[in-house]
């Protein structure tokens, strides 16, 4: 910078004194305040290793170490579980698979196929996609008229299970 020295301008800007004075011009004849010093950042003391930023009056417990809620595994066991509900699970995922491979075998017999399955869930689909078109121009067009979707059914032919 250029002149003299250096003072804050209003905006808190660095400026010359040339620039100062030339910034005072067309003021008031009042003498001019005292400056405030610049705004720096309050100094912080050194960190000290080991200390908490807990406020005081916490209990212990916010203090202690970590407990976990899960239990911890009894001797022998991986993950708290026993070798006999192990087993009873296992049973029971059994018979559910073969709930599943009868109704399988009952659905083929009954002329079912994995294609015919597969071309309905497309259809269904698609149903889907253009109800919801349906449904936002409906929406659209009701707040245009400014009346509810319930409103735009009997108009459009439409029942409300639809």
């Amino acid at each position: 910078m250029k002149g003299k020295g250096a003072w804050p301008d209003r905006r808190g800007r660095q400026g010359t004194d040339s620039e100062y004075l030339a910034g005072l011009r067309g003021r008031s004849p009042s003498p001019a305040l005292d400056l405030p010093p610049p705004h720096t950042p309050p100094r912080r003391g050194p960190r000290t290793p080991g200390l908490r930023r807990t406020q005081p009056g916490l209990s212990k417990s916010c203090r202690g170490a970590f407990q976990s809620p899960r239990p911890s595994p009894r001797f022998g066991q991986a993950d708290g579980t026993s070798e006999d509900s192990l087993h009873l699970d296992i049973r029971k995922l059994k018979e559910k698979r073969d709930l599943l491979d009868k109704e399988i075998a009952q659905l083929i017999s009954e002329g079912y196929s994995v294609d015919e399955l597969e071309d309905h869930i497309s259809q269904l689909h698609e149903y889907n996609d253009i109800k919801d078109v349906g449904q936002m121009l409906l929406g659209k067009l009701a707040v245009i008229r400014g009346v509810t979707t319930k409103e735009l059914y009997p108009e459009f032919g439409l029942d409300m299970n639809d």
